[in-house]
């Protein structure tokens, strides 16, 4: 599988083609995206491709789990800051995401949530990984969450999987709807209306962004 370069021992062909597909597919999705366009973007010879993953399925479960490494890095630096209360750890962990969307143009979404529209239901491998991956990042955030409940700046009544399980479902759905309005206006709605179910008798008010206006 090409381990024969830099970065962790994989090939420079290799690094590119990963990395240009998950720009593409970001952007575009996995069945708008060729294997020609990813070889003419990543300069890469016609051929390469199969040398490096025997499939466009295999490249794509390569790619859930590079994005993956990539997502859960940028959630938990919000959720595992020491210093700051629980609620104040989810409300930056959603300013950074919005953040994120707006730096290109909200014309990227989530990779898996492109992945979970389009092959969740094609391809079992596919599936499960994608259903773990979501796992995992309801368990983080549902842990963050419990730590709240102890401390008094999240609602002590709330199921934290439960809680954590509700708000990566309705993210998915506000950044499909900020790809079409080409604003933050329905991630901020959503993120704000999440922080007020969750907020506790201790946790310090946040400035909220909406302005109950939708594109």
């Amino acid at each position: 599988m090409g381990a024969d370069g830099p970065d962790g021992g994989r090939s420079d062909a290799r690094v590119r083609l990963i990395r240009i597909g998950l720009e593409l597919l970001t952007e575009r999705g996995f069945g708008a995206t060729g294997i020609d366009e990813i070889l003419r973007r990543a300069e890469a010879p016609k051929g390469s491709f199969y040398h490096h993953f025997r499939s466009k399925s295999e490249f794509a479960l390569v790619l859930i789990g590079e994005y993956n490494n990539y997502f859960r890095g940028r959630i938990t630096k919000s959720l595992l800051v020491n210093g700051k209360s629980a609620y104040a750890r989810i409300s930056s962990m959603i300013d950074d995401l919005c953040a994120s969307m707006a730096r290109y143009g909200y014309r990227r979404g989530c990779l898996i949530g492109n992945f979970t529209q389009e092959l969740g239901s094609q391809h079992e491998a596919i599936r499960q990984r994608l259903e773990a991956v979501f796992r995992e990042w309801e368990t983080l955030l549902a842990d963050c969450l419990a730590e709240g409940k102890s401390e008094g700046s999240i609602d002590g009544s709330l199921d934290p999987l439960d809680s954590a399980s509700f708000f990566w479902i309705g993210w998915e759905g506000a950044i499909m709807r900020s790809k079409v309005a080409q604003n933050a206006v329905p991630l901020r709605r959503f993120g704000d209306t999440y922080l007020a179910s969750i907020r506790g008798a201790s946790a310090a008010p946040t400035s909220g962004s909406f302005d109950g206006k939708l594109a």
